[in-house]
Order: C-alpha cells, then sequence, then structure tokens
C-alpha cells in the first residue's frame, strides 16, 4: 500500500503544460487550466505553458525543447490523444521517447473506468522519458486531466510518497548519458 512519508521533506517540481488543440485560445483552455491549478496547488511550478496545434512535428518539436530546457523537469500534455485522424499527440510524444512507461496507460484506464466506464478504451494516454525528462499525454477533458493529477500524478511528483515515486529518480534518468 502506498503513503506518503512525513519524514521527507516536499520537492517541488517544474512542469511544463502544452495544450494541443485546433481551437482552444489561452481563455478557453479549460483543461490546461485544470492542471496548473493542480500543479500549483500541489505546491509545484509551472515552468512553462503553451497552446500548439494537433501537428505532430510541432507538438514533437516543442516537447524536445523542454526536454532539453534544464528548467523543465516534467511536460504535460492535454489533448489529441483520441482517434480521430487530427489526434496525433500519442504519435508525437512517442517520436521524442526514449523509454515508454507502459504501466501510466494502464492505470489511467482503470482509473477512467471507475468514472466513465468503457468509453476509457478511446483514450490513448501514455507516458515516457526523454532526456531525463518526464513526458504524459492525457486526453483533452478536464475531468481526465483531474484524474490523471488527482489518481496517479499528484503522488507520483511527490518525493514523499512510498514506496516509489518518479522524483526520487530524477538523478538517475540520464546515468547513460554519463557513463562512458
Amino acid at each position: 500500500m502506498s503513503h506518503a512519508a512525513p519524514e521527507k521533506e516536499f520537492i517541488p517540481v517544474r512542469i511544463a503544460v502544452l495544450t494541443v488543440s485546433d481551437t482552444r485560445t489561452p481563455a478557453e483552455d479549460r483543461s490546461g487550466q485544470t492542471l496548473v491549478d493542480r500543479i500549483e496547488g500541489a505546491g509545484h511550478i509551472v515552468a512553462a505553458r503553451t497552446i500548439l496545434p494537433d501537428e505532430r512535428d510541432r507538438i514533437a518539436a516543442q516537447l524536445r525543447d523542454w526536454c532539453a530546457d534544464p528548467n523543465i523537469d516534467v511536460v504535460i500534455s492535454t489533448g489529441g490523444t483520441g482517434l480521430t485522424g487530427r489526434d496525433v499527440t500519442v504519435e508525437a510524444h512517442r517520436d521524442v521517447y526514449e523509454k515508454e512507461i507502459e504501466a501510466f496507460a494502464t492505470v489511467f484506464t482503470i482509473v477512467s473506468m471507475q468514472k466513465i466506464g468503457t468509453s476509457a478504451v478511446q483514450s490513448r494516454a501514455t507516458g515516457g522519458v526523454a532526456q531525463g525528462t518526464y513526458l504524459f499525454a492525457l486526453p483533452g477533458s478536464p475531468g481526465a486531466c483531474k484524474d490523471a493529477w488527482d489518481e496517479i500524478l499528484v503522488h507520483q511528483f511527490d518525493y514523499r510518497h512510498r514506496p516509489c515515486n518518479f522524483v526520487e529518480i530524477f538523478p538517475r534518468l540520464d546515468e547513460h548519458r554519463r557513463r562512458k
């Protein structure tokens, strides 16, 4: 069973938020705002935020830029994870990943099933790692963003979370690049 270790000190994580949409403006970006509110509410830092259209090359380029930025630890995108022809966020993420976190999609599906039943099969939420940066692609609904953050990510980005969490392995994500 997971729990928090109160003897450990909280470590804020620097998170970039990318909304993928052909139609949303900053004023209409409810999913991105949901993530920002939860990130800041948990004590983390919103290091960057932008909106891009559903264009695979542009999404992948933004992910790569943020992965190369030493002031960003995590990138969370929202939108473009569905099944339609314009939904290319998952493919853009996979263009960037060095390693995919397969269990993230599984756990997200389990969480979603409890909320939306079998409609959860229409999501292609994904997670991975590139250049020592965590990347997650979430669906474009505020509810899905809430579920992913509240049920999974808030715990994994809390250094006090036991038995393990993403924060404690940050220093080792790119250790293969430092070895000779």
